[in-house]
């Protein structure tokens, strides 16, 4: 007897060639994880595009079997973003993030809520201190959190006259601007929109990549003994790129 079952889900990779006539393609879903599967004919393959948020049909003989989508689209983001490369190199960075992290065949629900969320904002106001936020939580949800909420040294909340500035590369838990002064060369900065502060311009969302690069690289991504997504690193490139040039863009404050 076949084994079926209905999930909502978000499209991670493109869909690739598989036999003849099937494209492979990689979703995340609500409430079973990361799945594979394959689609057939080429209104599913238009339905199957990266980031599309959608209602699948899983089919399979057996459980374990790679088993056959059925897609019905409900949207996708590719249209609207068309026109904005640095929101679609975000949405491809935070895609392929979750495609190299997260569990086969696990539910991380609190995940594929958050990357719904974001991607409805992306290309909205603020929507790179958005994308970082996403990344905070991808390794809260990995076991990696970040303790950004007091100062690991003073046990001090984040105050106007000692701002929590930094965080231990080896801890991830943030340390206030005169604690850490001494040793800032060996901490990360802390964006101040991490901290709860109305802080995220250009430099401040650079700052919030290289802390969650720095956690993604070496805990999450090492302990699974892989290399970052090129994919987010064309991102980061591209988003220094353009914060040095300075060109107003909705991810970016102008004066």
């Amino acid at each position: 007897m076949a084994v079926t079952w209905r999930d909502a889900a978000i499209v991670l990779t493109a869909p690739r060639p598989l036999g003849e006539s099937g494209r492979l393609i990689r979703v995340l879903t609500r409430e079973r994880g990361v799945h594979a599967g394959v689609i057939r004919g080429r209104a599913a393959e238009r339905a199957s595009q990266p980031g599309t948020l959608a209602e699948i049909t899983w089919r399979a003989r057996l459980p374990d079997q790679l088993g056959s989508f059925t897609v019905e689209a409900a949207e996708t983001p590719l249209g609207r973003l068309l026109d904005d490369r640095l929101a679609l190199a975000a949405l491809s960075s935070a895609l392929a993030v979750a495609d190299a992290l997260l569990p086969e065949r696990e539910a991380c629900p609190a995940v594929f809520e958050a990357l719904g969320a974001l991607i409805g904002l992306l290309g909205q106001p603020h929507w790179d201190a958005a994308h970082v936020r996403w990344e905070v939580g991808v390794l809260a949800a990995l076991g990696f959190g970040l303790d950004l909420e007091r100062c690991a040294v003073s046990g001090a909340p984040d105050r106007p006259n000692d701002r929590l500035a930094y965080v231990s590369p080896r801890t991830g838990r943030a340390v206030s601007l005169s604690a850490g002064e001494p040793y800032r060369d060996r901490l990360l900065p802390l964006p101040g929109f991490l901290a709860g502060r109305d802080d995220s311009g250009p430099a401040a969302v650079l700052d919030g990549l290289a802390l969650t690069g720095h956690f993604l690289e070496r805990f999450a991504l090492g302990q699974a003994h892989k290399p970052m997504p090129p994919a987010r690193t064309r991102y980061v490139d591209a988003y220094r790129r353009q914060a040095a040039a300075a060109i107003p863009s909705d991810g970016f404050e102008t004066p």
